[in-house]
């Protein structure tokens, strides 16, 4: 059950991802962040209390906070790296280091992987470079992209590595005040850097349902790391560019190359292998 609801919380966020992506791209990171955290926050908020039980508690707290703090600070990371680089090039980087922290940290902590969820974690590595591959000549990209992009998987993996270290009877609790949290600190933002608000043509579709697919996607794998190792939920959560990659040739008719095809195959037969192993 673990390793499916993180491949829920991977397909979430492939497709929040994309959204939020385009957004920014249209209006700039910190407006997008100041609408799309508010109405994931409210969703998960709603979830909370009257559909998925859990208990908050003092022990708790910690956990949210710096998942909050951390939180804010990857996404802003992250929608920054997307306005200045490919997402083909951004979504791998980002990928790799958000799944290779909570690795380290649950092995570090005394988890044991068997010799197939070793082998996975290695597919799932290769697909997500394969899936983002673009076929055709591109210009480089930017050093200040990479920065940013690992950058923001090293804090999207010490998130993760607060929600799945939160106590196992919590719920999504840790998802939820993290998201407020990072809300506050996304306000803020908007406040002290944002010179100027964009109103018109304000893409409010994209920008709402990316917030409510990543706060959904956060809420889930939390329930993941309930029912399953950190270090095997959070690399099938590093999955995302697979579903960023597929939802481009659905809805933008974007053509699969051989290689992306492969990766997509790769990447589903290295969540089987995470989840058997």
């Amino acid at each position: 059950m673990g390793a499916l609801l993180a491949l829920l919380s991977s397909l979430s966020w492939g497709v929040a991802d994309f959204m939020g992506g385009l957004a920014a791209r249209r209006v700039g990171p910190i407006q997008v962040l100041a609408v799309s955290y508010p109405a994931g926050a409210v969703l998960l908020t709603l979830l909370a209390f009257f559909v998925i039980p859990g208990e908050v508690s003092v022990e708790l707290l910690p956990y949210a906070l710096a998942a909050g703090l951390i939180g804010a600070l990857a996404i802003g990371l992250l929608y920054a790296a997307l306005t200045r680089g490919p997402m083909g090039v951004v979504s791998p980087l980002t990928a790799v280091m958000s799944g290779a922290v909570p690795v380290a940290v649950g092995l570090l902590r005394g988890e044991t992987l068997s010799a197939l969820a070793i082998v996975g974690i290695a597919f799932a590595v290769l697909a997500v470079f394969m899936v983002s591959k673009e076929s055709g000549h591109h210009e480089r990209t930017p050093m200040s992209a990479i920065i940013l992009a690992l950058s923001s998987g090293v804090a999207i993996g010490l998130y993760l590595t607060a929600i799945g270290l939160a106590p196992q009877d919590s719920g999504i609790w840790a998802a939820t005040i993290g998201r407020w949290v990072s809300t506050l600190v996304m306000l803020i933002a908007v406040l002290v850097v944002a010179r100027k608000v964009v109103t018109a043509g304000f893409p409010w579709l994209l920008v709402i349902g990316s917030g409510i697919l990543d706060a959904s996607a956060n809420g889930i794998f939390q329930l993941a790391t309930q029912r399953g190792l950190l270090s095997i939920v959070a690399v099938i959560g590093s999955l995302y560019p697979a579903a960023t990659v597929v939802l481009a040739r659905v809805i933008l008719k974007e053509r699969l190359n051989r290689v992306q095809i492969g990766g997509v195959v790769i990447a589903l037969s290295a969540a089987a292998m995470l989840s058997l192993g």
